[in-house]
């Protein structure tokens, strides 16, 4: 038999696109962010923990009551959901006899008590699953989901989830813009409050974090303050839009945030004189978050901002400490700050013709 179609088309829970485990209600066993690993899975006959056997994968207690398990997955990318594996890798004696998978549209980044009371569309109907095996669904709901909620009935373990679709991205967010805060486009950090466990200069570095070492965590605090990093960007500019990641930080995301820009150097000491890009919000662990911003954000493209617009530096502000993977900070350069950087590099040229 030749694989579906489906197969092609990207992972939307992978961890690669941002993808993340928000919620089980049993992982007894085996912790329930093992569904969406990138890699697959794995099966050592001689590794036992405290609880038994442990598995590579998502595995519940055996039911003793009527019900079923269930994990909720938060796709990086929202999509139109094609097919559906359940890869029961290695579980032989203890996968579900069925399994489910119901998707749903959720806007925001809700809590998980919210999670459960969403309107759950069913995308595959109980079916029969088999242990050891890839189970291959095919999907025929063309309802674009953010969530999808994979159950297990009644109990079982599985290895992995893959969810192949089509990515239905938010066009609100596919402006003209570079992110100015990235190390490769020229941002730096310029100050940070504490860096006990990982660089704060992890949180611009290119691509996204695989592990919670390549972000920035601060040891806890035990006073009333709370901890921030600034970031010089790459010149002055507007702000779009806005990314805060907590990708991997589970137990020790910070409990909100802000992020507040000014347009020059001379005035970094002075708190009044900054504004609000992203008012402090709550965040939730192990996921990005994004954030349009208002400044320079109803511009007409290719627009010159006005002086009030432009922000030179930003400062992360978490509440009060935790873990970041990444910021980003979409936007686009003033003319000036893009003549200054043409000018840099013609001035590069021409010494280098001058040399050769």
């Amino acid at each position: 038999m030749t694989d579906p179609e489906f197969l092609a088309l990207p992972d939307l829970a992978s961890r690669a696109l941002a993808g993340s485990v928000v919620y089980a209600d049993d992982e007894f066993f085996a912790e329930k962010e093992n569904l969406i690993l990138p890699s697959e899975p794995v099966f050592d006959p001689d590794l036992f923990g405290h609880k038994g056997k442990v598995y590579d994968g998502w595995e519940t207690r055996r039911r003793r009551s009527p019900g079923q398990d269930a994990a909720i997955v938060r796709l990086g990318v929202p999509g139109v959901v094609r097919g559906v594996v359940v890869d029961t890798a290695f579980f032989r004696g203890n996968f579900p006899p069925q399994v489910a998978v119901d998707g749903a549209w959720i806007d925001g980044y809700p809590g998980t008590d919210e999670l459960p009371g969403a309107h759950w569309r069913p995308l595959v109907p109980a079916a029969a699953a088999e242990g050891d095996t890839r189970n291959l669904f095919a999907v025929s709901d063309p309802v674009s989901v953010t969530h999808v909620r994979l159950r297990m009935i009644p109990d079982g373990g599985v290895a992995r989830l893959r969810v192949h679709g089509e990515p239905t991205p938010d066009p609100a967010f596919l402006g003209g813009t570079v992110d100015l805060a990235a190390a490769e486009n020229g941002g730096r950090v310029v100050d940070c409050s504490d860096l006990f466990y990982s660089s704060p200069a992890n949180i611009i570095a290119p691509g996204r974090s695989r592990i919670m070492g390549e972000g920035w965590e601060n040891a806890r605090r035990r006073d009333g303050g709370n901890d921030h990093v600034t970031v010089a960007l790459a010149g002055q500019g507007t702000v779009d839009h806005v990314e805060i990641d907590t990708s991997y930080y589970v137990g020790n995301a910070p409990g909100s945030a802000s992020l507040r820009g000014i347009a020059r150097a001379e005035d970094l000491e002075h708190p009044d004189r900054w504004v609000d890009l992203v008012p402090r919000t709550p965040l939730q662990p192990d996921c990005r978050h994004r954030y349009l911003v208002g400044s320079g954000s109803g511009a007409e493209p290719g627009a010159e901002p006005g002086a009030a617009d432009l922000v030179r530096f930003v400062r992360l502000d978490v509440f009060p400490d935790g873990g970041i993977a990444r910021l980003r900070v979409h936007g686009r350069l003033s003319t000036e700050a893009l003549d200054l950087l043409a000018a840099r590099v013609a001035q590069a040229r021409h010494t280098g013709l001058m040399r050769s």
